[in-house]
């Protein structure tokens, strides 16, 4: 008797988790306007290849201070990678069932053990495409397709940005998008 309620329980709660469960589109746009403290310094300009360093302050929100410099900076095409602190992050992993990102919450403060990814351009604007992996107090290491991620004291990224533009594709199938490599 006590195994088959303590079996429905673990089902009761699983049903729960599950409907609870956050899910986003993989075209859904950052907000702006979220990281008033970032900083950028141009380090090197070879021929028409430029390396920045973007350095983000306490408070600051990833995705949308990264998209804020590709637009400011006119980014059609740039690598990306990252290390610093935060006091939470939120990454996706791929549903295909769904079409979208299940989201991943990271609660406790961590460190960004590497941040990594590119800009490209879809529908005339840039899009940050970035993976993020954080380590927590304990040691494990949390991580995932970057959908946000608040700043603590600070993240350096260097950016480099090519001369020729990389295009997106919306991608019919998973409803992402994709680098174009025949544009």
């Amino acid at each position: 008797m006590k195994a088959s309620l303590i079996t429905a329980l673990i089902c009761a709660f699983s049903l729960t988790a599950a409907l609870a469960q956050e899910y986003v589109s993989p075209t859904k746009s950052p907000e702006t306007g979220k990281s008033p403290g970032v900083k950028v310094k141009l380090i090197s300009q070879n021929d028409r290849v430029k390396t920045y360093a973007v350095i983000f302050a306490k408070g600051d929100e990833v995705v949308s201070g990264l998209a804020e410099f590709a637009e400011k900076y006119k980014v059609t095409s740039a690598r990306f990678t990252g290390i610093g602190d935060a006091t939470s992050a939120k990454v996706g992993w791929f549903d295909k069932s769904r079409s979208q990102f299940k989201v991943i919450p990271i609660t406790t403060p961590g460190e960004i053990t590497s941040l990594v990814g590119d800009i490209a351009t879809y529908q005339g604007k840039p899009v940050v495409h970035g993976h993020l992996a954080v380590a927590t107090e304990d040691g494990i290491v949390h991580g995932g397709h970057l959908l946000q991620a608040y700043i603590f004291p600070t993240l350096e990224v260097i950016v480099t940005v090519e001369e020729k533009p990389l295009y997106k594709r919306l991608d019919p199938e998973t409803g992402a998008t994709v680098i174009d490599a025949n544009q």
